[in-house]
């Protein structure tokens, strides 16, 4: 909840209604110095004790609770609401008396005066919070409106943690203070997840009578719904708060896709429950409002309760009705056996390569015939390119069978990196629990060792077992905030954003350091999107001490745009300032590398190539692939080529090395080296467009087409989209054309290309149609 100084990261700011997007940038409320908020309050006392005692002698009646008498000023209480105007000046009996007794309803002394000051002052900061609480129920009764927004403002203001939210959130239900409950609710979310288990927190979500609280406060939305109950999901999918939260997300739709997707989650949730009626009962609902994919549900509903030929039966007719991909014949697979089963997982693997339930089947198989290298050989073809915690262990199993324990060790390590709690064994024994065991049957590393594993590793691009060695190193030292930071860089690598964002927190929690802290929280800016507060991070931590990663941070979010030649020159420096600093060859390696791509792309080619070749003197095998560059601007192409050689050799993850080196060679070749990188990572979508472009060369627009569509089934990206929205084009075929380019728009509203071949297409489609 720390604030500084920036919209952006200011709790208080963000509960102002409205948005503008460059307001994140600017100064909080909470800028102002506490010498000058104490003058302030100081200030409202004394301008306090001034009006009371000028006002007393203003005063033209009382209000009488109890033996006290409370004196005002009667056109100052009429100006509070309606109520009082009328009761004051509306002609009642009240409008004649002096005093007027407030006994009977329900309104203390204290609260009473309160209300007597602020009606003068429009002020609360001299008031308790419990006389707030009263002020905020008494201008309910009473339709204060302007001091109901400032008893709202003021005690959401005061919800700093959990214990104020859990505190305040039933005052702000109960008397309908939006601004009140949105900060309890900021304070809830910003602990999640660990504030999912919270009782205390959770009742006020997950009843319908909760639900109607919060909508009468104005906070009930599908959109909030749908955010707890995936957070809910991923905690325990399993779990009663997880039904009752998917529960009033249904209550909360509206649309029809809202609750296609409600509906259909629900029966997911108790699929796992193993309620199996009940969850064929949600996916035919899903199904009755609109989701085809829900038929898969029922399919697995009724497999369950023994139904094996009906699921299959569903299945085929699914795959005959619709364009079949992937993940149908993957399900189809489950009700059948023997050939049949493993056709049609090779299918599914042809149609969606990133599907991993077919290779990790396949891997069993093969290690029931007792062929356990060939077992490993195909989990590696899915972890290459996608990495998770069911993959690694099934390849630390079958690496124990080869009594390959030190294999074995780096996989654990590695997945418990990615999910610290995970259940190995069919959630019989912690993960933890089998690095104990496998520890005595391989080498003892000291933290030397470890240091010069991690540095062969990282120079051979192996990110698993550089994660291993640092998983080991942290076991070590636990709190070491350099190793948490190493750990993010390589859980980015392979993809795992949420669990490298998890490290990155920790070492900003570790930092031992005020200006180490500050680079951490760039690095957390930056990843977020904020590239400017990263930039501020970064230039405040280098005020307080040079160091290697201020000055690289800096020079990383600025070289992020179109640089000028003054700006590559300003990038050029810092970096320069960075290799300065002390750091270690892993760091200095990723500096030198970025400082030779700000020579190349400034044309300072030489220059490039010695800040390259230094890269790879202290091995950092990146730096082959900006040499190769190098090379094919000076017109080297075979110098270039041996390059990415080079690297392929060394790299233990080599599929843009293949993808890279294709550029460097003729036709026949490129196709070679692409369709390799490819098999490797069929997520990278360059291969495709360019066997794309080549068949439209050569005037093969359907197969062209049909190249692209088999990524875009899968991955639906961008360039993919729009390459196929213009090859739809040259074909007339403005229908589809259209249809890619709103697919394509979907993913980056603002993409120029796109939004000119949109418009063109639209044209002609409305011209067709006169």
């Amino acid at each position: 909840m720390d604030c500084c100084g920036r919209n952006v990261e200011c709790p208080k700011a963000s509960l102002v209604a409205g948005y503008d997007p460059e307001s994140v940038f600017d100064s909080c409320g909470c800028s102002r110095t506490a010498c000058h908020e104490a003058n302030e309050v100081a200030d409202v006392v004394m301008a306090d004790e001034e009006c009371s005692t000028s006002e007393e002698e203003d005063a033209d009646m009382s209000f009488c609770i109890g033996d006290a008498e409370i004196r005002c000023v009667r056109y100052k209480m009429a100006s509070l609401s309606t109520p009082f105007r009328t009761m004051l000046y509306g002609g009642f009996i009240e409008t004649r008396r002096e005093k007027i007794n407030f006994t009977q309803n329900g309104v203390s002394s204290e609260a009473m005066r309160a209300v007597e000051i602020f009606s003068r002052t429009g002020m609360l900061d001299s008031f308790e919070v419990r006389i707030v609480l009263d002020l905020l129920s008494f201008s309910n009764r009473f339709c204060c409106d302007e001091l109901k927004s400032a008893c709202d403002a003021h005690l959401a203001a005061l919800v700093c943690n959990l214990e104020d939210a859990v505190l305040l959130i039933d005052y702000g239900l109960e008397e309908t203070a939006y601004l009140l409950v949105a900060a309890c609710l900021q304070v809830f979310l910003r602990e999640l997840p660990s504030s999912v288990h919270n009782p205390n927190m959770m009742r006020l979500f997950c009843s319908s009578e909760a639900r109607q609280r919060l909508a009468m406060a104005g906070h009930s939305s599908f959109a909030l719904y749908y955010f707890l109950s995936q957070i809910a999901m991923e905690e325990d999918m399993k779990s009663n708060t997880t039904v009752m939260l998917l529960e009033r997300l249904g209550e909360c739709a509206t649309q029809s896709w809202e609750k296609q997707l409600a509906f259909h989650q629900l029966g997911v949730v108790m699929l796992e429950r193993q309620e199996y009626k009940d969850a064929q009962c949600w996916f035919e609902a899903a199904i009755e409002a609109g989701h085809i994919y829900s038929m898969v549900g029922v399919a697995r509903a009724k497999y369950k309760r023994g139904h094996k030929y009906v699921a299959y039966k569903q299945m085929n007719s699914l795959i005959s009705d619709y364009t079949p991909v992937g993940w149908m014949y993957q399900e189809r697979s489950l009700y059948c056996i023997g050939k049949e089963k493993m056709m049609d997982l090779s299918t599914a693997t042809q149609l969606d390569p990133t599907l991993s339930y077919p290779y990790k089947f396949r891997a069993v198989s093969l290690l029931e015939e007792n062929q356990i290298g060939s077992a490993i050989t195909e989990i590696n073809k899915i972890i290459s390119f996608k990495v998770t915690p069911d993959c690694l262990e099934l390849r630390a199993w079958f690496s124990i069978a080869l009594e390959d324990f030190e294999g074995a060790l780096r996989d654990v390590r590695a997945l418990l990196t990615l999910d610290p709690s995970y259940m190995m064994f069919d959630g019989k024994m912690h993960g933890d629990h089998l690095v104990e065991l496998l520890r005595p049957l391989v080498q003892q590393w000291g933290q030397a060792d470890c240091w010069m594993q991690l540095y062969d590793r990282w120079s051979s691009v192996d990110d698993i077992g550089s994660l291993a060695v640092v998983h080991h190193m942290l076991a070590n030292d636990p709190g070491k905030s350099l190793l948490r930071f190493r750990q993010s860089l390589l859980l980015l690598r392979l993809n795992c954003q949420k669990s490298a964002m998890h490290s990155l927190r920790l070492a900003r929690n570790h930092s031992s350091s005020e200006h180490e802290r500050l680079v951490y929280e760039g690095w957390i800016l930056y990843d977020t999107g904020h590239r400017e507060e990263a930039l501020a991070k970064a230039e405040e931590s280098i005020s307080l001490q040079r160091s290697f990663e201020a000055f690289f941070l800096k020079a990383y979010a600025l070289a992020d745009s179109s640089l000028d030649s003054e700006s590559s020159t300003y990038v050029i420096q810092l970096l320069e300032e960075a290799l300065r600093c002390p750091s270690d060859g892993l760091r200095k390696g990723q500096a030198l590398n970025n400082l030779g791509s700000v020579y190349v792309d400034s044309d300072k080619l030489d220059l490039a190539a010695d800040c390259y070749t230094n890269a790879l003197n202290i091995k950092h095998t990146r730096a082959h692939q900006g040499l190769a560059r190098v090379y094919h601007l000076k017109n080297q192409r075979k110098a270039a080529y041996d390059e990415m050689t080079k690297l392929i050799e060394k790299a233990r993850n080599n599929a843009s090395a293949y993808e890279k080196r294709s550029e460097y060679c003729d036709r026949d070749m490129a196709k070679s080296d692409l369709s390799m990188a490819t098999q490797l990572d069929p997520l990278r979508t360059y291969p495709y467009r360019y066997r794309a472009a080549v068949l439209m060369d050569d005037h093969k627009e359907a197969e062209a087409i049909e190249e692209l569509s088999k990524a875009i089934a899968f991955k639906p990206d961008l360039q993919l989209l729009h390459l196929r929205a213009a090859f739809h084009e040259s074909m007339s075929d403005f229908v589809s054309t259209v249809r890619d380019c709103e697919a394509a728009l979907c993913l980056d509203p603002n993409h120029a290309d796109t939004h000119e071949l949109y418009g063109k297409a639209q044209e002609r489609v409305n011209e067709q149609q006169r």
